[in-house]
């Protein structure tokens, strides 16, 4: 089979169109992704204000990214996955929400190996019976989300505690802050083995104000000192009936004692290395 024919039978298989280039320059299958948050949540002067992006399927380059070992040693394999996949050109992966960034990884998947993934090694928590599941990633939907609540272009809530009537405003964290976050979390763990410092930390880089005042300062205080748990679990809820995240989980029977539960689907090697 020639290369035109191939990349051809891609096309009709997938129903993509394809990326634009010029000269002798390989050109791939592609398909629009649409973003959970509809670009709502991101200036307009980029381009995911627009709230899609092209993304290509995946080559055996991308395959050598996944088995970089100096990208998965510094933890950052994933984003040079996405550096790779998106062909929307103006996107840094840092700008990204993560509920939007999570979305694209579902569909990179999806358009590498199809809607089936599995099967996928469960074990059981009421009997810890190992369970091989199969996975249909088609079935995971965004959570319905009324954006007229919201003011277009900009990443900034607000929110009062139930329990202290503090007000606060935060934002929905992107990759970039997802990375400081990481990073932040090493420094305390080098400083204090085994700390267990991730809810403050995520905190910190999520709330940008305390009563009016945006001072970093202030806000790392209220979080380490002020910040009472109950009012805590309030934000983190009400943080989900904002973010218009995709719903990554899944009905699980154990096929041994038929447990069930609701969990997220397991993002494991072999979500980019299915078995053969």
């Amino acid at each position: 089979m020639s290369d035109e024919i191939f990349i051809q039978h891609l096309k009709q298989q997938h129903e993509a169109s394809t990326t634009k280039s010029s000269n002798n320059t390989p050109t791939y299958p592609a398909e629009t992704v649409s973003l959970p948050s509809k670009g709502y949540f991101y200036e307009e002067t980029t381009p995911l204000s627009k709230g899609s992006v092209e993304m290509k399927m995946m080559t055996a380059r991308e395959e050598d990214i996944l088995t970089n070992e100096n990208y998965i040693k510094k933890g950052i394999v994933l984003d040079k996955l996405l550096e790779s996949l998106i062909v929307t050109p103006g996107i840094n992966v840092s700008d990204l929400l993560m509920i939007d960034k999570n979305a694209l990884f579902i569909a990179a998947r999806r358009l590498a190996y199809g809607d089936n993934y599995g099967p996928v090694k469960i074990e059981c928590k009421k009997c810890n019976f190992e369970n091989k599941t199969n996975i249909d990633l088609s079935q995971l939907v965004e959570k319905e989300i009324d954006f007229s609540n919201f003011e277009r272009g900009v990443n900034e809530f607000e929110f009062e505690f139930p329990f202290s009537k503090r007000k606060i405003t935060f934002k929905l964290i992107t990759s970039g802050d997802e990375e400081i976050i990481d990073r932040d979390l090493k420094s305390i763990n080098k400083i204090k083995k085994n700390s267990s410092a991730e809810v403050t930390t995520r905190l910190k880089r999520l709330i940008t104000s305390i009563d009016g005042k945006k001072d970093l300062a202030a806000v790392n205080k209220f979080v380490d000192n002020e910040l009472l748990s109950k009012d805590s679990m309030a934000l983190r809820g009400y943080i989900k009936t904002v973010a218009p995240e995709l719903d990554l989980g899944f009905n699980f029977v154990c096929e041994n004692c038929n447990h069930e539960e609701r969990m997220d689907v397991p993002m494991t090697v072999q979500f980019f290395w299915p078995e053969s």
